[in-house]
């Protein structure tokens, strides 16, 4: 699915060079705005989270030092005697301490996967800001550009669904396995969008230097880019 996606990207970028360029004004997608704002949420969230979670490690790692300092002190025969509310209170909270770390762990994977789409609103940004004041393109093909960033975007919006539904799957019923796999096919998702989207950025940097008439309008869309000479 991946590799067939690249290839249409390829494709429908080859669409565009037969086309005169011209000057032309597109504005950015607004859904970069939808985007940044789920994002935001999304962070917020999992910082909240996770600020709670280790304020409740904390207490845990206390009160677990405190059993084990009071069993340390213990002789042999005082140990035999000790309630079964004791050792229960000692169990129960190291396997609360296991199952806390286990959860911030999850959420610092899904704090991985919403820091990845940061970068792709980011990219994004920076490629479409220099596209507009590339001379070689014209506004039919900043339109098409401008659709197939859509798409992406669009697609990359959906993971923001799966991350909410991860965060608050902690608050229901679901299994470690479930889970994961929330988990994993976000993070694969958001991938394909990301190499997606840098994948159409190069494409349309190569097309703008075929383009260049000159070698001096060449240097100049390498500079734009930050292409190295």
């Amino acid at each position: 699915m991946k590799t067939k996606r690249k290839i249409s990207l390829c494709l429908l970028c080859l669409l565009l060079v037969s086309s005169p360029a011209r000057p032309a004004a597109v504005v950015a997608l607004p859904i970069v705005g939808v985007i940044t704002a789920a994002i935001k949420k999304v962070i917020l969230a999992i910082d909240l989270r996770i600020q709670r979670l280790q304020n409740k490690t904390i207490w845990l790692q206390n009160a677990h030092k405190k059993l084990e300092n009071t069993l340390s002190k213990l002789k042999l025969g005082e140990i035999s005697q000790w309630t079964q509310k004791q050792k229960d209170l000692y169990k129960n909270y190291y396997e609360e301490l296991m199952k806390v770390k286990s959860i911030i762990s999850y959420y610092q994977r899904i704090r991985d996967i919403t820091q990845k789409q940061v970068r792709l609103v980011d990219e994004y940004d920076r490629a479409w800001n220099l596209i507009k004041q590339d001379p070689h393109f014209n506004v039919a093909e900043l339109e098409y550009m401008h659709k197939v960033y859509s798409g992406i975007l669009n697609e990359s919006l959906k993971n923001i669904d799966q991350i909410f539904l991860i965060l608050d799957s902690f608050t229901i019923q679901m299994s470690d396995a479930k889970r994961l796999e929330i988990i994993n096919t976000a993070a694969d998702q958001i991938d394909a969008n990301y190499d997606d989207l840098r994948l159409f950025n190069s494409q349309n940097r190569q097309l703008s230097l075929q383009r260049a008439k000159t070698k001096h309008d060449a240097e100049k869309i390498k500079k734009l880019y930050g292409i190295p000479h």
